[in-house]
């Protein structure tokens, strides 16, 4: 017997006990499903985080203030202090201090409720200067930004995020309008272009002011010079790791210390940010998919079980095939190739399941879900593995039955 004779064979075995094939074939079907849609989901949830953290700019450098310390003794984690300064910002612009810089833009931010048309909204309130556009990588879709007069004169002048803007008005053609900041009146000269969420805060949900008018007009403090964070853009994604050290060397000399370890700021990059949330989603995805691959052992146990049965069911024919001469390898390599069958159709079907839950999905639970190719073809082959390593053991069995014993059974 062929190999053409024995895949028809096994394929009119399998279809002649077609509820029964069905049945076995589904605990593949729903396995290589489940792995083909975990591993998707997780690619997809990496895919978002790492395009969300990139929506603050590759090359971008993060500058935190160090912890505070508060009369009690009791000391609050890094980001609590005041230990960056706008002159900190001014001396990380310099093209002499920090060659590999492009761009930088203090920020002063507190949360402040803001008011129009007998509407509040409480929002974050960003004191910056006119450079935070570009160093963030933000577009407006209407008016304009701060400028350096604005900044110079302390003017009562923002910029609001869209959201804020739609909050408050209910729509984003806003400029020209007021709006109440803190008990003081601000003119609206621009509204930001919408960017989404990044992985702390709603980028859209925001009102910018110029940081003089921050620092004396709405935040204060003990000190108006201090900043709650600097954002330093690099020249280029490959100038990254150079400005990182021009921004440390710059800010350790400025704040007279000598040991990096006891720095009273912290510096993080948008790409170690993407390679934390990534090792985080690749190990949360490979414990989802080792569970969903269970699903796969069911379903091999499911097609040794049907193949016992089919062994014991045809015994007689078995006897047959053998007494007319029929060698062990014939009647092995049938009982595979029908396991096998099982297997192919359950990886197939199953992959035709994952990737059309892959493609409806995504509207449904708002997250994206990628297709992986080398997840579809890896799981089609395990499927077929699956078949052939649970359908060893009943062909084997079915090999090794005596002729006399098999045409003797009932």
């Amino acid at each position: 017997m062929n190999w053409t004779e024995t895949l028809g064979t096994s394929w009119a075995a399998v279809r002649s006990h077609g509820l029964r094939s069905l049945l076995t074939v589904l605990g593949i079907l729903i396995g290589i499903a489940a792995v083909i849609m975990t591993v998707g989901l997780g690619l997809g949830t990496q895919k978002d985080v790492s395009e969300q953290i990139s929506s603050l700019g590759s090359n971008l450098l993060i500058v935190s203030p160090g912890s505070s310390t508060d009369s009690s003794g009791v000391r609050g984690g890094f980001g609590t202090g005041s230990t960056l300064t706008a002159a900190d910002a001014a001396a990380l612009a310099s093209t002499v201090n920090a060659p590999d810089v492009a761009g930088v833009a203090a920020e002063k931010t507190t949360s402040l409720s803001l008011e129009a048309n007998d509407t509040n909204w409480t929002t974050s309130v960003t004191g910056t200067t006119q450079s935070w556009l570009d160093v963030r990588s933000r577009e407006l879709s209407a008016g304009s930004f701060i400028t350096e007069d604005d900044e110079l004169s302390s003017a009562a002048v923002t910029v609001l995020g869209s959201e804020t803007a739609t909050e408050l008005f209910g729509t984003t053609n806003v400029v020209g309008q007021s709006v109440t900041i803190d008990g003081r009146t601000f003119e609206i000269v621009g509204v930001l272009a919408s960017a989404g969420s990044d992985s702390s805060s709603n980028l859209d949900d925001i009102a910018i002011v110029p940081l003089s008018t921050a620092a004396n007009q709405l935040i204060g403090g003990t000190d108006s010079s201090s900043v709650s964070t600097i954002y330093v853009k690099a020249a280029s994604d490959t100038q990254l790791a150079a400005a990182y050290q021009e921004v440390e060397s710059v800010l350790l000399n400025l704040h007279a210390i000598t040991d990096a370890d006891s720095a009273d700021f912290t510096i993080s990059s948008q790409n170690a940010l993407v390679d934390t949330a990534t090792s985080i989603y690749q190990t949360l995805t490979v414990l989802l998919t080792g569970i969903a691959g269970l699903s796969l052992l069911v379903g091999g146990i499911g097609v040794m079980n049907i193949m016992l049965v089919s062994v014991t069911e045809r015994t007689r024919e078995i006897g047959l095939r053998k007494a007319l001469g029929a060698p062990p390898w014939a009647i092995r390599r049938q009982f595979l190739a029908e396991a096998a069958i099982l297997g192919l159709t359950g990886g197939v079907l199953g992959a035709l399941l994952g990737i059309g839950a892959a493609l409806v999905l995504p509207g449904v639970i708002g997250s994206s879900i990628v297709i992986s190719p080398a997840a579809v073809g890896v799981s089609i082959g395990v499927a077929i593995a699956i078949g052939l390593v649970f359908g060893v053991y009943p062909a084997t069995r079915a090999a090794r039955l005596a002729p006399i014993d098999a045409l003797r059974s009932e």
